[in-house]
């Protein structure tokens, strides 16, 4: 309950003369006041609505797969936009753009919010590819064998280089330096200013594998069977790790390397996921699974969570390997999870996204597309960015910012209404007032008594 005396508010605006006009002053003052406060206010709930970007493949270049903000715990369609072609790549979210590559052999970017897009840029073959995205620069690769530097805001292309072969790998960009594989068997370092050749190494056949950058040092995997751990600077081995040989299936290491807390976490389709040293190499564990990983895991809170071709997503102990969960869902699966706020979000060739409970491995939701998942989500603000094999780029979850920053401005309006109301009620009865003066000193107690009660 909220009481004023108008006696004192009355006197002050008598004095002034102009009743209408200190209203108006008033008004404007409080409104201003509201719009501070907005002002101040709004920032600190966007950032609490948002996280932050997810730059490159499975989120930064330890390829950790782990996000921070919201989870999407909804599987509400927000918005898909349909491309030429199959999405095998996967998303990264930068500034409120979506940026994703298709086998139309063209490379989009998108609104975040509205899924509309910004520019495309085509390239001469498939782009399964994830891109980088980087101090405004969008580096991706292409089956053309090119590897391509884009400005973000334009689509304008700044520099290529060409290699021997298609590009499946993922760039990391590091300190300047552009890192990725080519089906020319090669691991390159290009300058990421310019497209300058710094260095390449020569594995022993494709490199589909996307290199993790940590502590100066790369790690990628090999069609070879082999992970090796390449000096940054200057392409030198330091160490290689070859993954067991399956009669009539090859070995080969697709997987791209999580490299967290000094352990190098891939898969191997010889049906392992192996945790190896990352200063020699050594191994520290593997763990079976029915089918080929070429999965790449995610490693959050001394977790590692991979899919597998067994159908199946595992969460296994970062320290020993040991099985904390597995989830079967209905086919193979070649999507990487990533790991928001307790929720692993993957694809599956059953058509579907899951969002499935970290601890447990319970799901929490699944949302169906119309072709295979093969796509890793991005998950950024809230939302989940996704291909598919039916052409399109999904986004899925909610977007509560908007919604928010509404009601604050709904408030504002009706406080200045509100205030606007009080002001021209007092000038009423002002006027009143003036045309017939009190003749009792009852009546000046009757106008100093009114009470406003608010509840």
């Amino acid at each position: 309950m909220l009481r004023v005396n108008f006696n004192k508010w009355l006197t002050v605006f008598a004095s002034c003369g102009e009743v209408s006009l200190k209203g108006t002053l008033a008004i404007a003052f409080i409104a201003i006041l509201c719009l501070a406060m907005f002002s101040a206010f709004a920032p600190r709930v966007i950032a609490q609505q948002s996280s932050a970007d997810w730059p490159m493949f499975h989120a930064d270049p330890s390829h950790s797969g782990a996000g921070t903000g919201n989870s999407p715990l909804t599987s509400t369609l927000l918005w898909r936009y349909t491309t030429g072609s199959w999405v095998y790549s996967s998303p990264a979210v930068v500034d409120g753009v979506v940026y994703v590559g298709s086998e139309d052999g063209n490379f989009y970017a998108l609104n975040a919010t509205s899924g509309d897009k910004l520019w495309s840029y085509p390239t001469g073959g498939s782009v399964d590819s994830c891109p980088a995205v980087v101090s405004g620069v969008v580096y991706i690769g292409s089956w053309d064998g090119n590897v391509y530097a884009l400005d973000a805001s334009s689509g304008v292309q700044i520099w290529n280089f060409t290699t021997g072969s298609a590009i499946h790998s993922s760039p990391a960009v590091v300190n300047g330096v552009v890192y990725v594989g080519s089906d020319d068997w090669n691991v390159y370092a290009l300058n990421a200013t310019n497209g300058a050749f710094l260095w390449s190494y020569l594995t022993g056949d494709w490199v589909e594998s996307s290199p993790a950058v940590v502590g100066g040092v790369v790690y990628v995997g090999s069609d070879d069977g082999t992970v090796y751990a390449l000096d940054a600077s200057m392409g030198v081995q330091l160490w290689n790790y070859t993954t067991s040989f399956i009669y009539v299936r090859s070995n080969a290491v697709s997987s791209s390397p999580a490299v967290v807390g000094g352990v190098v976490y891939v898969g191997s389709w010889d049906d392992n996921v192996y945790a190896l040293n990352a200063t020699s190499g050594a191994k520290l564990w593997s763990y079976k699974t029915g089918n080929e990983v070429s999965s790449s895991p995610a490693v959050v809170g001394g977790v590692v969570y991979v899919g597998s071709d067994d159908d199946k997503v595992y969460a296994l102990n970062a320290t020993d390997g040991a099985v904390l969960w597995n989830f079967a869902t209905g086919s193979a699966i070649h999507s990487s999870p990533a790991v928001v706020g307790g929720v692993v979000y993957i694809g599956s060739d059953d058509d579907n996204v899951y969002a499935l409970n970290a601890t447990s491995g319970a799901k929490l939701w699944s949302y169906k597309t119309g072709d295979e998942v093969s796509s890793s989500p991005a998950v950024v603000g809230g939302v989940v960015y996704v291909g598919s094999d039916d052409d399109k780029v999904y986004a899925l979850g909610a977007s509560p910012t908007p919604s928010n920053t509404l009601f604050i401005i709904i408030g504002i309006v009706v406080a200045v209404v509100i205030v606007d109301a009080v002001f021209l009620m007092l000038q009423k009865r002002l006027k009143t007032k003036t045309k017939n003066p009190p003749t009792t000193p009852q009546n000046s107690t009757s106008i100093s008594s009114v009470q406003i009660s608010q509840g």
